[in-house]
């Protein structure tokens, strides 16, 4: 589905590598938990395989099919990074959940579904009453959540998710995860994620596979 060969990132200041060459490939069903210590690499890689930074050497393929300069806003649309830090703009919820519908990439027949997006966030433990809220007023677990629903809605296949719970308290991580196991488990026969940890705990929790990265080292095999 997902695919890289040989990734490479450099720091175009310093020319110090970010990332070494990483090969991988991510399958209909995969969760797994990227785990290695900070500034190890894993934001460096989620965000090459997001095709938001330049790459140095390396590739990156969906379904197959090379990813050129044009294909990327549709290719967004099935890949999405999830940021530990939720950008929403001034509104309600729905104003928010309402933005993705705007974009030209979007532009295909496709609207906004209020239905759809409150049996979302039931799997976060929240009710309609919630897209009428200001995001101004939101905590940080309630802009996550926000913020995620905004994605899901649009219906991505593969998540790059960037510790999105990493600056939350005990209970909003929980109702974060509850969000995205809910998701996953429409359709675990098409859905993938690629989720940054470190929480040993929560790398148990969400994956059956768990990658580490070390030096911007990428290791894929399982611990012996």
């Amino acid at each position: 589905m997902l695919a890289a060969t040989h990734l490479q990132r450099r720091d175009a200041r310093t020319g110090v590598t970010l990332l070494q060459p990483a090969t991988l490939a991510v399958q209909a069903g995969d969760r797994i938990a990227l785990t290695g210590p900070s500034g190890a690499g894993k934001s460096v890689l989620l965000r090459a395989l997001a095709l938001l930074d330049p790459l140095e050497g390396g590739h990156v393929t969906w379904h197959g099919q090379a990813i050129g300069p044009r294909a990327v806003p549709a290719y967004r649309c099935h890949v999405a990074y999830v940021h530990q830090r939720p950008a929403l703009l001034p509104g309600t919820v729905e104003d928010n959940l309402q933005m993705p519908y705007r974009l030209h990439a979007r532009r295909h027949g496709a609207e906004f579904d209020r239905d759809a997006a409150i049996a979302l966030l039931a799997g976060a433990q929240r009710d309609a009453s919630f897209l009428d809220k200001n995001a101004i007023d939101l905590s940080g677990g309630e802009a996550q959540i926000a913020a995620l629903v905004r994605t899901l809605q649009t219906g991505p296949t593969v998540l790059l998710l960037d510790e999105p719970t990493a600056a939350l308290d005990p209970a909003s991580a929980r109702a974060v995860e509850a969000l995205l196991q809910h998701w996953f488990a429409q359709a675990p026969e098409r859905h993938a994620w690629m989720w940054v940890t470190h929480d040993p705990a929560q790398a148990e929790r969400i994956s059956g596979q768990h990658w580490r990265m070390v030096a911007g080292q990428l290791d894929t095999e399982p611990p012996r």
